[in-house]
């Protein structure tokens, strides 16, 4: 049995452990804990209780001991742009606020009084999105502006994990960039957008790429969990891992990694910070080895998740599919980045509203309320591959779906169909498998990406969508 690497994997509704380790040449894995995420209401804002979330990673930490499968590393990826500011005592300054709390709302046009958007895009080359850290920054200056004087450290909250296991700080490079704060060119921190806007530079630590070492584990960690373990950096924005997991090499694909959010998009080696890709608003993330992910943002399965929630019964997901099927000759759609659905107080009722508002029919039930939701995401993935087919100048073959999305079938018949691509579903566990892959190069089971890329596809069944 070779060595075991542990996959935290943080998500807006939940996070798990996965250990994983290479066998007969290929990737297994397994799950060995579970537990809940969600946001809490704290003084009128949104908020993770990232205190019960670092006690969930001891614990998830201390299962591997006691199933008697011990890691030589582990990482911890997460969701991007949320961060916590430390003083100088290192201790929390304020409640850690989520992007889907309201306190950015007209932000921009104070922010872009200072950086035009046009400006701040050809600088950063991320798309325009409210929850940026940005502009999160700019609302915590308004409202808390002692906040932003006295703050010594910025960590993400991958990071900010990685400190309290490890006594460690280590910026990342995939997840900074989600903040719109990272310069496309440079590849490091963009300090003239930060001292222009009036943040403290001396907050920002230096970039790291993934593979690269935290350190150990702190001894009173030790003592709770029973061993101890190197904390290795994966790219720690869960889309920059589940990306490293997509089962091909060539060029030839596009790719979507299908959750709570839809990022939907290409690699490249160089930005386009483009007029033209700031219109179609796409985003250039970094990604492992400075490779570039050329995606957008698109809402994704949250407007399931959350209209499943509002239901007095916890119906299965294949009984909400099969009540959407029923309704396939509903057509009404909505854009599902609308911000009328990034945190309603009803998905529901803001479906219809939508539908209300633009003169189509309005859904009259729950199978016409999910059939409109297919519809749009659909649509919406058909407009993307359209934009990345115009802005790249050629046509892509195949589109591969990884991450928990891609086993709603029903979606996956919905996006070829709207595509007119060949889609691949797989694997499901992309995220996970991604953070896995970061930790096994770190440690010498693959000599490269590619030689872990193929290791995955001949690991996992990965389905064409008929």
């Amino acid at each position: 049995m070779g060595s075991y690497y542990l996959a935290v994997d943080i998500g807006a509704s939940s996070g798990r452990h996965i250990l994983g380790h290479v066998e007969n040449g290929k990737i297994t894995y397994e799950e060995v804990y579970r537990f809940e995420n969600n946001l809490e209401k704290r003084d009128g804002h949104l908020c993770w209780n990232i205190d019960r979330l670092f006690e969930e990673i001891v614990n998830g930490i201390a299962k591997c001991k006691e199933i008697g499968k011990i890691p030589v590393s582990m990482g911890i990826d997460t969701w991007g742009v949320d961060f916590v500011l430390l003083d100088e005592n290192d201790k929390v300054l304020g409640d850690t606020v989520a992007y889907r709390d309201s306190r950015t709302e007209g932000i921009d046009a104070e922010l872009y009084k200072v950086i035009p958007e046009k400006e701040l895009y050809a600088r950063t080359g991320i798309q325009k999105a409210l929850f940026n850290s940005v502009y999160q920054l700019y609302a915590i200056k308004k409202e808390h502006p002692e906040y932003i004087k006295n703050a010594k450290s910025f960590l993400m909250i991958p990071e900010y994990f990685n400190f309290l296991l490890t006594g460690v700080k280590k910026n990342e490079y995939t997840n900074a960039t989600t903040g719109q704060l990272v310069n496309a060119v440079t590849k490091d921190w963009d300090y003239e957008i930060i001292e222009r806007l009036g943040y403290n530079r001396e907050m920002f630590g230096k970039l790291n790429l993934p593979k690269t070492s935290v350190g150990n584990l702190k001894k009173e960690i030790i003592d709770r969990v029973g061993f101890d373990m190197e904390v290795i950096l994966p790219a720690t924005h869960d889309t920059g891992s589940a990306v490293m997991a997509v089962p091909a090499n060539d060029d030839d694909f596009i790719y979507l990694s299908s959750g709570t959010w839809s990022l939907m998009g290409i690699e490249r080696k160089e930005a386009d910070c483009s007029e033209k890709s700031c219109e179609y608003n796409f985003t250039n993330e970094g990604g492992y080895d400075y490779r570039f992910r050329y995606l957008k943002n698109i809402m994704g399965l949250w407007m399931i998740q959350s209209v499943r929630r509002e239901q007095p019964v916890k119906l299965p997901f294949q009984e909400l599919i099969a009540m959407a099927q029923k309704e396939e000759a509903f057509t009404s759609t909505v854009n599902v980045n609308d911000q009328s659905f990034l945190a309603p107080e009803s998905m529901t009722e803001a479906i219809k509203t939508y539908c209300k508002n633009t003169n189509q029919a309005v859904p009259e039930n729950l199978g016409q309320v999910l059939q409109c939701i297919y519809n749009s995401l659909a649509d919406s993935y058909a407009q993307t591959v359209k934009q990345i087919e115009e802005i790249t100048g050629r046509t892509y073959k195949r589109l591969h779906i990884v991450g928990g999305g891609c086993q709603d079938q029903y979606l996956n018949k919905k996006t070829m169909e709207a595509t007119g691509k060949e889609v691949y579903a797989g694997p499901v566990e992309g995220t996970a498998l991604g953070n896995l892959m970061a930790q096994m190069i770190k440690g010498g089971e693959f000599a490269t990406l590619e030689a872990a890329r193929t290791c995955v596809a001949e690991s996992f069944d990965i389905k064409r969508v008929e």
